[in-house]
């Protein structure tokens, strides 16, 4: 074997182990999906994922449509103001059978990170974090 073919050789064999996948790294992606639609506040309580809240708790509750059996409960999500560009994260912890798929309900606390009580209405978006998602 001449010392070309044999560094060609290994050269192809690092390559190829750099490339290799690194085991358990394709279970834990998630697909994100990025929802837009309206976004409302409401005066918290006893949530439909069984949790109580106040007012000051950073919390959201989801349409019917996503909410499902609440396979969403206790994860968060991170939401955006499209008008002004603020973003702040929530955790899913209740359900909104009164807004539209994309739509989401949240708390007065969390709705003030993103603007101000007395616009009621803002235009956001939206996507779910990891399940394993803790706040940085």
């Amino acid at each position: 074997m001449s010392p070309l073919t044999f560094f060609i050789f290994a050269l192809a064999l690092v390559c190829s182990a750099i490339a290799s996948p690194i085991n358990g790294t394709a279970a834990t992606l998630e697909k994100r999906v990025t929802h837009t639609g309206r976004g409302t506040w409401f005066d918290v309580g006893l949530g439909a994922c069984g949790k109580y809240n106040v007012n000051s708790d950073k919390i959201v509750a989801i349409s019917s449509q996503i909410y499902g059996n609440g396979g969403n409960c206790e994860q968060y999500m991170h939401i955006t103001n499209t008008a002004n560009g603020k973003s702040a994260w929530g955790k899913v912890r209740d359900e909104c059978p009164g807004c539209g798929a994309s739509d989401i309900d949240m708390s007065p606390s969390l709705f003030q990170e993103l603007g101000s009580l007395d616009e009621g209405v803002l235009k956001v978006s939206w996507h779910f974090e990891n399940k394993d998602f803790t706040l940085p």
